[in-house]
């Protein structure tokens, strides 16, 4: 199973429609992806299933975390980096076996002109700590607000290519 996780708990962000184009391309590949928004966290995960706790609406996340054999990261840039929203779900989740030798890919999006750098960098050190192998084309998409059309679609050419790329190697690592 293919997860792709939009990073941030924002309501109506470009991080979810950036997952979601994933998802499209992905599905246009004949490969179907769940996708997982963090703004579906348990409102009280931080006091409920952290350190050896675990309520029920957690587990939900917890199983489809345990099938899954390949992530996607949509990471917006929050601070310089990746939101604690994505920590607390990795914290959150049984250590070591969540995530432990399956397989993700990381694109991190900002409003700024780097397209989270530092976030992808910072979140690539918690995925090799984690045992969690990255594929190693790693997207930064700038400027986010102008990629995206109206239907959530990516507009430039270059951005259009490298994430057709990122999509074949992902599929094929």
């Amino acid at each position: 199973m293919i997860t792709i996780i939009a990073a941030t708990n924002r309501p109506n962000s470009n991080t979810l429609k950036v997952a979601k184009y994933y998802q499209r391309q992905l599905k246009e590949k004949g490969i179907d992806a769940h996708l997982f928004s963090l703004e579906h966290l348990p409102i009280d995960v931080l006091n409920t299933d952290m350190y050896g706790k675990r309520s029920e609406a957690f587990q939900e996340i917890q199983d489809m975390i345990y099938q899954t054999e390949k992530f996607l990261f949509i990471m917006p840039e929050y601070n310089g980096s990746y939101p604690g929203v994505l920590k607390v779900l990795i914290d959150a989740c049984n250590f070591p076996d969540s995530f432990y030798d399956k397989k993700a890919a990381l694109v991190g999006i900002s409003s700024g002109k780097y397209g989270n750098i530092r976030g992808v960098d910072h979140f690539t050190g918690v995925c090799h700590y984690i045992h969690l192998n990255i594929l190693p084309l790693r997207l930064h998409i700038p400027n986010i607000k102008a990629e995206l059309d109206a239907e959530g679609n990516f507009n430039h050419p270059d951005t259009i290519k490298f994430t057709s790329e990122q999509i074949e190697k992902f599929i094929n690592f």
